[in-house]
């Protein structure tokens, strides 16, 4: 299979929108949407109006239009709201989600890689954050009801993603296991979603690649092995990713700044990487050409690039 050399990175809020995804594809590269806080960004363009019309035309394009209507008449507002009007609040999204707030991420989700992948035959992919486990069900779901090709999914160790890939390709319902900060050992809190409570057709899904967002040769040979063969290629992120939080092996120490020294136990261990035989992009200031040859030259694909796309027009 052939993969471009560049990923666009996921930039949360907005910033990896649908509009740079889709230019940085027709550019036949990997364009990027942003899973985070999906469901509040689209609640606000259609309270702002939707001016150019792009959240109705993705709406159009969903498969449950019961589903798709409910959204827009609870949050469109023709015109947009007054400067002075203050946007109306959605519920936070909890271990036991409302429905409304579940078709709200499944629909977002749905929008944002729909109008990314319109107009062109380019791969499209979506970045989630693991620790940020309650939406991220739903949101995946919608995802892969537009088609989205590629999974890619950093903060945390997402050894569960790929079985919950398979089963929301078949529209079954999936539970994950809620990671509660205190609570007993004994708990046992689960996130549950079942696409048949929501959805009345149920379109084939084609399964899209899993890519994880890795830091060591250690935690991706875990992934491979623990993901039973639901590991498609690697994110490989060294420390001064922008989006990087995996604090370094070893003692904490911080510099003046306040921000956590990484050593020589942080390197990562490319050669072990490169073993895997998958493909994998490298990631953390290698924004320049100089850099994508040296990933190149190691055995990567290419690289992923966030900053950089920020800053584009």
């Amino acid at each position: 299979m052939e993969y471009p050399a560049i990923i666009q990175g996921g930039m949360g809020l907005g910033i990896s929108n649908w509009r740079l995804a889709h230019s940085v594809a027709q550019a036949g590269q990997v364009g990027v949407v942003s899973g985070t806080c999906i469901d509040l960004i689209m609640q606000r363009r259609l309270q702002d109006g939707d001016a150019d019309g792009s959240m109705r035309r993705g709406l159009a394009a969903f498969p449950d239009q019961d589903m798709a209507s409910r959204v827009r008449q609870r949050w469109f507002i023709p015109g947009g709201r007054t400067a002075e009007q203050a946007y109306q609040a959605k519920g936070m999204v909890g271990h036991e989600p409302s429905d409304d707030s579940l078709e709200l991420l499944i629909v977002a989700s749905f929008v944002e890689v729909h109008l990314a992948k319109t107009g062109h035959d380019q791969r499209i992919g979506i970045n989630f954050l693991n620790k940020i486990q309650p939406p991220l069900l739903a949101s995946i779901y919608g995802a892969m009801l537009a088609g989205v090709d590629i999974i890619i999914v950093g903060a945390g160790i997402p050894f569960e993603i790929p079985a919950l890939i398979s089963k929301l390709q078949q529209h079954q319902a999936a539970e994950w296991k809620l990671q509660v900060a205190e609570a007993p050992r004994s708990s046992n809190y689960q996130l549950c979603f079942d696409p048949a409570r929501h959805m009345t057709v149920f379109p084939e899904i084609e399964r899209p690649l899993f890519f994880p967002i890795v830091s060591s040769a250690a935690l991706a040979g875990l992934l491979v092995k623990k993901s039973a063969g639901g590991v498609d290629g690697l994110i490989v992120e060294h420390h001064s990713a922008g989006g990087h939080n995996a604090p370094p092996r070893g003692q904490r120490e911080l510099n003046a700044a306040g921000e956590p020294i990484y050593g020589e136990r942080d390197a990562i261990d490319l050669e072990a990487i490169a073993a895997f035989e998958l493909p994998f992009w490298l990631a953390g200031s290698y924004g320049t050409p100089e850099q994508l040859r040296t990933a190149l030259a190691a055995g990567a694909q290419g690289v992923q690039v966030g900053t950089l796309f920020a800053f584009c027009e």
